[in-house]
């Protein structure tokens, strides 16, 4: 039986479940250390957009070591080379997210944060899940007995 699309180029093959699941808990940690160090520095003075890239980077690093660890169960070290894909596909992402949170608070100022953040994130979430999926974890190197996936006998 073939595998679900959703796991099959990962590193280990995950089931399902753990896939999604690992995703849905890397975004909602990342989220959670987002709002954290959003908020501290709100409270310490900063103004909420220009304390957001600050957060958003501390986030990403969240979210690329639960990734790579739950969600496509990498085999091996982590790289500089697959940290940079990481980066660019969550930089990218973040710039969505950042865009629709200052658009939010723009056009509508009253806002709180939070709900902007969280609005902003849903956004992004999508833009980050196909980014990781084919951009970064894709990239496996296949073990010399197993066939390309395009090559496998089913």
């Amino acid at each position: 039986m073939p595998e679900p699309m959703a796991h099959a180029r990962c590193g280990n093959r995950v089931g399902p479940m753990r896939h999604y699941g690992g995703f849905v808990l890397a975004g909602l940690l990342a989220l959670a250390t987002d709002g954290l160090v959003l908020v501290g520095l709100a409270r310490a003075g900063w103004h909420p957009i220009a304390a957001r890239p600050l957060a958003i980077a501390i986030a990403m690093v969240v979210s690329w070591l639960v990734n790579r660890r739950l969600t496509f169960a990498m085999p091996g070290p982590p790289t500089l080379r697959e940290y940079a894909r990481f980066a660019a596909v969550s930089w990218s992402a973040q710039a969505v997210n950042y865009l629709v949170f200052g658009a939010i608070l723009i056009g509508r100022p009253a806002t709180p944060v939070l709900l902007a953040l969280v609005l902003a994130s849903l956004v992004a979430m999508f833009v980050s899940y196909f980014g990781f999926r084919h951009g970064v974890f894709s990239h496996v190197p296949l073990a010399p007995w197993e066939d390309e996936p395009s090559r496998s006998k089913t």
